[in-house]
């Protein structure tokens, strides 16, 4: 059945009216956004499959292209109304995020980071820079590289801090893969860098590696 031959209370534009967003499934939201099915398929149909095929969180890992020539039905128009409804909400995560003026645990960090990290299929190492009651000064984007790695230069970190005058830091990079666990090159490197920010006086609080849905912490395994 198309939409608008569906009952009121089925509806998922009147449903969200009348009951709030909250209210409605994944497959509801998809439909609303995508707005129209095919002669073949309702777009709760090619919402249902698409959703089948992919997560909520795996589908910010799309591009264009990729999704309108899987999807029947998908052309250029929805494709980009989806993927600026899905940028929309990495955006409000950063904003709440950027609410949080201090961090108080690994999930914290993990929780700030996840909207700039987890849906990319590069890596990308940041660091967040504190004062000593552990209040967030700024934060800087360090490296940008491939899929399985990036080149992170520990003077620069440590360059930044001194000018910042941060009496510690929080690295975070991200695994494209999803798989958290660090690798030797991650290991040598935090320890290189604890060793390095230690004879500045500058702590090292964490570093945490961002999955899809995870996180790994140093300072919750005892690494640090």
């Amino acid at each position: 059945m198309k939409i608008n031959e569906w009952t009121p209370e089925d509806r998922p534009r009147e449903k969200l009216i009348e009951k709030g967003a909250e209210a409605l499934t994944d497959t509801e939201l998809l439909a609303i956004i995508l707005r129209s099915g095919t002669k073949e398929k309702s777009v709760f149909e090619i919402s249902t499959q698409i959703l089948n095929d992919y997560n909520i969180s795996q589908l910010g890992r799309l591009t264009v292209d990729e999704i309108t020539s899987k999807y029947k039905g998908i052309g250029q128009t929805k494709a980009v109304t989806l993927f600026a409804a899905i940028e929309l909400g990495r955006r409000r995560s950063r904003y709440e995020a950027l609410e949080r003026d201090n961090f108080t645990s690994s999930k914290d960090v993990y929780s700030f980071f996840r909207p700039y990290l987890s849906d990319l299929k590069h890596e990308e190492f940041w660091v967040a820079y504190l004062n000593r009651a552990n209040k967030l000064i700024t934060t800087k984007q360090i490296s940008k590289g491939g899929i399985s790695e990036t080149a992170v230069d520990v003077r620069i970190i440590l360059k930044e801090a001194i000018t910042k005058l941060a009496s510690s830091v929080i690295l975070c990079h991200n695994h494209p893969s999803g798989n958290i666990r660090p690798s030797h090159n991650d290991d040598m490197f935090t320890k290189n860098f604890y060793d390095a920010s230690k004879i500045m006086n500058i702590s090292l609080l964490d570093h945490i590696i961002v999955g899809e849905n995870s996180y790994y912490s140093y300072a919750d395994e005892g690494k640090l």
